[in-house]
C-alpha cells in the first residue's frame, strides 16, 4: 500500500464484523508502534493487548460521554470497545520523555515548557500503529474519551505509567467515508502570523 494513500484513506472504525484477528496481524500493529520515533529514544510506550470479552466490556465501561454544543450522547466508540476482537491499551512511562534527569535517574526537570513529552510520542507511536492496521484492512478508532484512572486499575496498570489511548482493532463492518478537510491555504502560515 502506498503511504499517502494509507493516510488519506484511514478512517476511524466504529463498527466491526465478528472476523477474528490474528496474533501476527496485531504484532505487526505493535512493531509499527515500536518504531515511531520519540524524544530521545526513551521509548516511553507500553502496549497492552487485550482479547478477553469480560476485560473489554469494563474498558468500555470507562468511556466517557461526550459533550456536543447543543447536547450530551453516549460515546459513540462504546461498541466498537466491545465488538472488536482486539483492544490495544497504549500507556506511557511518565517522566522520561522531554525530561531532564538528575543523578538519581529521577526527572528533575523538563526540556521544554511543554512539560512531559509522553502525549506526543505516544501519539507518534499510535499513528504508526493505525496505518500498520489500515494497511492489513483492519480498522481502528483513537479513544481518548475515558476514566483512565479506572483503565488503569482494571488493567493493572503499575504506578509511574497512565493509560493514554484504548484503540479497538478489527475488520471494519462497512469502508468508512472520509470526512471534509481544510485546504492548505486555510492551515499553512507563510514566514509567521500576520
Amino acid at each position: 500500500m502506498d503511504l499517502f494513500d494509507a493516510l488519506m484513506n484511514r478512517r476511524s472504525v466504529r463498527r466491526y464484523k465478528a472476523d477474528p484477528v490474528d496474533d501476527k496481524q496485531i504484532e505487526a500493529i505493535l512493531e509499527a508502534g515500536r518504531w515511531a520515533p520519540s524524544w530521545a529514544n526513551t521509548q516511553c510506550w507500553r502496549f497492552v493487548v487485550v482479547r478477553d470479552a469480560n476485560v473489554k466490556t469494563q474498558l468500555a465501561s470507562t468511556l466517557s460521554t461526550v459533550k456536543l454544543p447543543d447536547k450530551e450522547i453516549d460515546n459513540p466508540a462504546f461498541n466498537a470497545m466491545t465488538a472488536a476482537p482486539v483492544v490495544i491499551a497504549v500507556c506511557a512511562k511518565t517522566g522520561i520523555a522531554g525530561a531532564k534527569h538528575g543523578s538519581s535517574g529521577d526527572a528533575t526537570e523538563y526540556a521544554t515548557d511543554k512539560g512531559d513529552w509522553f502525549m506526543f510520542d505516544i501519539a507518534l507511536a499510535v499513528e504508526n500503529m493505525l496505518l500498520a492496521a489500515h494497511g492489513q484492512g483492519l480498522g481502528t478508532v483513537i479513544v481518548g474519551a475515558f476514566d483512565a484512572q479506572k483503565a488503569e486499575k482494571i488493567l493493572n496498570v503499575p504506578e509511574g505509567y497512565r493509560v493514554v489511548v484504548l484503540c479497538p482493532v478489527g475488520v471494519p463492518e462497512a469502508p468508512g467515508k472520509a470526512p471534509p478537510r481544510k485546504e492548505l491555504t486555510e492551515i499553512v502560515v507563510k514566514d509567521k502570523f500576520t
